[in-house]
C-alpha cells in the first residue's frame, strides 16, 4: 500500500465530490449516476484512510505527552495497537475490486431440460431473485417473459436495480448466479412420487447502458412487433406493442413487452442490448473470455450445473466453492446471503492471491 496510490483516491474522491455539487452535472442523469457510484466506491476508501491519518496524529501526540506525563502511556499503545489494524484495512479496500461491482444488473432466467418441471423451477428461481431483491431493498422490472402452462416460466428477462449509488451494487452480490441451477424433487407432475433432476439457466450481465461504450448500427437490427401474450398464449392488449429485436452481427435477440407502448418497449429492449454487447466487447478484450464464462449458461445441460437445490434434504449446494447448507427453503425464500458471502469470499481470497 503506497501512499502516492492513497493520495490518488484522496484526490479523485475530492474531486467527484466538488463535480456532483454541481447542479450542471445533474442535467446528465446517466453521468450523475456513473459519478455517484464510483464517489460511493471510493467512500469506504477514503473513510478508513482518514482515520488510519487521524489515529497516526493522535498516536505521535500522545508519545510526545507520555515523555512528560506517563498517564499518556496507555493511550499510546492503544493507537499504536490500531495501527497495523487500520493499514490491513484499507490495504484490503485498495485491492483491485470488479469493475461493475456498483452497478445495477439484467437477469435473464430459462428454463431447459425437464420440460414444465424446468419451467416450474425457473419460476422458483425468479421468485428467490425477487424476494432477495426485496429484502436488499432493490426494484426490479420484468422486460419480458413467456410464462408455462403451469405457471412456471420457460423464459424472463428482468432488471435489478439500487435505489441509491453504492460501492456494493446489485452486481457485486448478484454477478455469481450465472449458470446452470440444477434441481432434485419430485415434480407436481410425477405420480409415483419418484425424484426427477431437471435444470434452468440464468444469465447474468451489468446493466451499463448509459455506460456503454458500444455503437450499435440500426442496420444492424432487425426490429419486430407482436402483441404481447400471457399464459397459454392469450393476448393481453390488442395492440402490436411488443418488440424483438435481433442483432444480426452477432444473433443476440432481446424483447420487451411490458411497458404500454411500442416505443417505450423498443428503448427498453435497446438498453438491454447494449448492455449484452458491452459485457460481451468486455468479455473478448479480456482475452480469457472462456474462462470468465464458465460459470455462464451454454447449454442448460443437468451436467453443467454450479448449484444443486436437493428438495428431499433441504439442501443447496454450490460446487464452485464447496458451499453447502440445510436451508434450502429459507434460501429460495430469498435468503441467498449465506451463498453470496461464501462466493464474495471465495472471489476477494483470489483477488488478494
Amino acid at each position: 500500500m503506497s501512499a502516492s496510490t492513497v493520495d490518488s483516491v484522496l484526490s479523485e474522491h475530492a474531486d467527484l465530490e466538488l463535480r456532483l455539487a454541481d447542479p450542471s452535472v445533474h442535467a446528465d442523469a446517466g453521468q450523475a449516476r456513473k459519478l455517484g457510484r464510483r464517489y460511493a466506491e471510493l467512500d469506504p476508501i477514503v473513510a478508513v484512510a482518514r482515520e488510519l491519518a487521524a489515529v497516526r496524529d493522535d498516536h505521535t501526540a500522545a508519545r510526545e505527552l507520555a515523555a512528560e506525563d506517563p498517564a499518556f502511556a496507555a493511550e499510546a499503545d492503544e493507537l499504536a495497537a490500531r495501527i497495523p489494524e487500520l493499514e490491513t484495512k484499507l490495504a484490503r479496500l485498495l485491492v483491485p475490486r470488479d469493475p461493475h461491482d456498483a452497478d445495477d444488473l439484467v437477469m435473464e432466467v430459462k428454463s431447459g431440460e425437464g420440460g414444465e418441471e424446468s419451467a416450474l423451477f425457473a419460476g422458483d428461481l425468479v421468485r428467490m431473485y425477487l424476494r432477495f431483491a426485496e429484502r436488499r431493498g432493490w426494484t426490479t422490472e420484468v422486460l419480458d417473459s413467456v410464462p408455462s402452462d403451469l405457471g412456471g416460466v420457460k423464459d424472463i428477462t428482468l432488471t435489478i436495480k439500487s435505489r441509491t449509488p453504492t460501492a456494493d451494487g446489485v452486481w457485486s452480490a448478484l454477478k455469481f448466479e450465472g449458470g446452470v441451477h440444477r434441481v432434485q424433487r419430485v415434480p407436481v407432475t410425477e405420480s409415483q412420487g419418484r425424484v426427477h433432476t431437471s435444470a434452468a439457466g440464468v444469465l447474468v450481465y451489468p446493466d451499463v447502458a448509459d455506460d456503454a461504450e458500444v455503437e450499435i448500427d440500426e442496420k444492424d437490427l432487425r426490429v419486430d412487433v407482436f402483441r404481447s401474450s400471457g399464459h397459454g398464449g392469450q393476448s393481453v392488449n390488442t395492440t402490436d406493442s411488443a418488440v424483438r429485436i435481433t442483432h444480426l452481427p452477432t444473433g443476440i435477440v432481446v424483447s420487451c413487452q411490458n411497458e404500454r407502448s411500442q416505443l417505450q418497449n423498443k428503448a427498453r429492449a435497446m438498453e438491454v442490448l447494449r448492455s449484452r454487447l458491452q459485457a460481451q466487447a468486455e468479455a473478448e478484450a479480456a482475452e480469457v473470455a472462456s474462462a470468465d464464462r464458465k460459470s455462464q449458461v451454454r447449454t442448460v445441460d443437468r451436467s453443467e450445473r454450479i448449484r444443486t437445490y436437493n428438495f428431499p434434504e433441504n439442501r443447496i449446494s454450490d460446487h464452485r466453492v464447496g458451499y453447502k447448507a440445510y436451508n434450502l427453503s429459507a434460501v429460495l425464500d430469498g435468503e441467498l446471503d449465506g451463498v453470496v458471502e461464501a462466493l464474495t469470499a471465495a472471489e476477494r481470497a483470489e483477488a488478494v492471491g
